[in-house]
């Protein structure tokens, strides 16, 4: 009975769990014990248990060390960020970018799109920059009577996009992810294969986008100036005085210096170090201040990091139960072929990403399903690296415990007048997982 199957029960326990709002990290931890425990089969006593569970944390620990770089890496650009955010370099680049910003509703918000996509490769900051650039121009987007969906829109295409499509940045993480866990279930890759494929995602999310400003959230809405608003504008006269020091130029070129290590080395923890170490050296970090920094950066990404670790050894520990080959000849019954199979691997892609919000985490635990489905099935390599690249992708939009949406959210409610649910989860659930679907799907039966 496929209802018995290790790998669904455990993955119907973790689901439950994150749509229940119980803590992610734990949640993880827990399901992957469910899977250990019933791949054993029949348990006497206690004793059986207790082997079958110390068995189960010994193949999770084991398979943690999959994630490793990619943790190390989100360690060290929590860091970088945490860097920039100690200067005013942020401050006094946005006060630039503002000035220059359309006064034209759909241009502005395809300019914070823009800028957005930069958060996540150039100066890879993730969502740390929302606060200080959205709450400053509000003011401006109240003259505009600017539909703040279109700007939620805007904000996670850039914390999105980006690291989909391009091999760059949290991008460079994100396929470095998917190529180890295809790698792990047979399927050798290389990153270039991964960003030929890709593209599709990028591509997919901007028609979303592109939707969403120009046809259903093109229209004037009007909000109210609150002391908030009030407040912004007196301190955007303030930010005008700020000037780049040397602490400045040197944390931007400790930026610059990183993304171009990464490049050409193909390595982002490699990048981020040696950034973290040019701006101490040329004083964008104060040495006495490292400690704080270093501490920022682990509270800004450590947690992350490690879901990262966990996610890995849960995948690990599904390859271990036995239950994938059973699942997979289940699901390629009833999948109907590749249409049917493609649609059915993406909607729980998009299950599972909802619930755990975040979609690196998830690449180990579908990857080690859907790439012997997707070999039985007869997808290519290029068409399995789509659907477990968007797979994951799915959910991370509309997810309420996302970054791509507690961020935007983050800013565009700094004056209460911006629902998380209604307002940034429903608008990017629906312009962007639906093209990403479809994308995803017309993308796989084709390559």
């Amino acid at each position: 009975m496929i209802l018995s199957n290790p790998v669904v029960i455990s993955i119907l326990v973790m689901t439950a769990l994150c749509l229940l709002r119980f803590n992610i990290l734990l949640a993880i931890l827990i399901s992957a014990l469910v899977a250990g425990v019933m791949s054993k089969g029949d348990l006497s006593g206690f004793a059986d248990l207790f082997t079958a569970l110390s068995g189960t944390t010994s193949t999770l620990i084991t398979g943690m060390k999959g994630n490793l770089e990619t943790s190390l890496s989100y360690i060290l650009l929590g860091a970088l960020a945490a860097a920039i955010a100690n200067t005013n370099l942020t401050a006094i680049l946005i006060n630039a970018i503002s000035k220059i910003l359309s006064k034209k509703r759909t241009y502005f918000v395809l300019s914070i799109a823009f800028i957005a996509c930069f958060s996540q490769n150039l100066i890879p900051v993730h969502i740390a920059f929302i606060p200080i650039l959205i709450p400053p121009l509000l003011p401006l987007m109240n003259k505009l009577e600017l539909d703040r969906r279109a700007l939620a829109c805007a904000l996670t295409f850039g914390l999105k996009a980006p690291y989909v499509s391009l091999s760059v940045g949290f991008g460079l993480l994100f396929h470095n992810i998917i190529k180890k866990e295809l790698e792990n279930n047979g399927v050798v890759v290389n990153l270039s294969d991964i960003t030929s494929v890709m593209w599709i995602g990028g591509a997919s999310m901007l028609v979303g986008l592109l939707l969403a400003v120009f046809v259903f959230y093109s229209k004037k809405r009007s909000y109210k100036n609150t002391q908030f608003e009030e407040k912004e504008m007196r301190d955007a006269q303030i930010a005008k005085n700020l000037k780049m020091t040397r602490k400045e130029w040197a944390v931007l070129g400790g930026a610059v210096i990183a993304f171009a290590i990464q490049l050409y080395a193909q390595s982002l923890p490699l990048g981020a170090l040696i950034g973290l170490v040019v701006m101490i050296i040329f004083g964008g970090i104060e040495y006495k201040k490292v400690d704080k920094i270093m501490d920022n950066g682990l509270a800004m990404m450590g947690f992350i990091a490690f879901i990262m670790l966990v996610a890995a050894g849960f995948g690990s520990v599904l390859r271990e139960s036995g239950g994938i080959e059973q699942l997979v000849n289940f699901a390629s019954d009833i999948a109907g072929g590749k249409i049917g199979g493609a649609i059915m691997m993406l909607a729980i892609g998009l299950l599972v990403t909802m619930g755990i919000g975040t979609s690196f985490g998830t690449i180990p635990i579908i990857a080690s399903i859907y790439v012997p489905l997707s070999l039985q099935l007869g997808f290519s390599p290029a068409a399995i690296i789509l659907l477990v690249g968007v797979a994951a992708a799915l959910g991370d939009a509309g997810s309420p415990a996302s970054d791509s949406t507690l961020g935007p959210t983050s800013g565009l409610n700094a004056d209460g007048q911006h629902n998380h649910i209604y307002d940034t989860c429903v608008p990017t659930f629906l312009f962007f997982n639906i093209p990403l679907m479809i994308g995803a799907v017309i993308g796989a039966m084709v390559l």
